[in-house]
């Protein structure tokens, strides 16, 4: 944009745009990102009231100018309640276009969802293909070993759901102190739930909750 200043000798403005798209695994081309409701973008606190941006409609783009390279923040929200999935982009002027891939790995994924991952490549039952882990074949695996550990997982919860408000937040703090890289959780602020996989926490933290179940509620 030579016709407009960037007030910053040596740093010319220049126009920019961003968009959102899947990658086709069969074939290689660009596909509408209907996986995902809303993606919101954090760019450089420079930018004032535009810093954060949220896009309701793929292609997700949007259009900015500006004079500096920065990183920036991309949030994308899946369908189906399929979780929020933060994305780092690295804005520069190296060259005139240029692609970034990011690969987004979904647990255990709602059905439409599901049926919309498998428009853009095969989706297997028993490996991680298309950024979607299935786990249904070692489910019932993990729901043994879980009762050889003398911890009844569905009696864990429905205790869960009968505590009072101070001991669930209580809960909520021993989880995010506790879980693993391969714990599933969901914070879902606006309507003031919190989600979590049971069978996805490690032995030591089931056996917390159960004793503080017990605790709180008796046997």
């Amino acid at each position: 944009m030579p016709d407009k200043p960037s007030g910053v000798e040596g740093f010319p403005m220049r126009s920019w745009k961003i968009s959102l798209v899947l990658i086709n695994e069969n074939d290689g081309s660009e596909m509408p990102a209907t996986i995902f409701e809303k993606a919101t973008y954090k760019l450089h606190p420079t930018f004032g009231d535009r810093e954060t941006q949220v896009i309701k409609k793929p292609p997700f783009k949007i259009s900015e100018e500006g004079w500096g390279e920065f990183d920036m923040r991309i949030i994308v929200s899946a369908i189906d309640k399929g979780g929020d999935h933060e994305l780092s982009h690295d804005l520069n002027f190296q060259q005139e276009r240029y692609e970034a891939e990011h690969k987004i790995t979904f647990k255990n994924p709602k059905p439409n969802l599901l049926e919309k991952l498998k428009e853009s490549g095969p989706v297997g039952a028993g490996g991680e293909e298309n950024g979607v882990k299935s786990k249904r074949g070692d489910e019932s695996a993990k729901k043994r070993k879980k009762s050889e550990k003398g911890v009844d997982m569905e009696k864990l919860a429905e205790s869960l759901q009968r505590l009072g408000e101070e001991d669930l937040l209580q809960v909520v703090e021993m989880v995010h102190n506790n879980k693993t890289s391969d714990t599933y959780t969901k914070n879902d602020v606006e309507q003031g739930e919190f989600h979590v996989d049971l069978y996805t926490l490690p032995d030591s933290l089931v056996r917390m909750l159960w004793d503080f179940c017990v605790e709180k509620l008796g046997s």
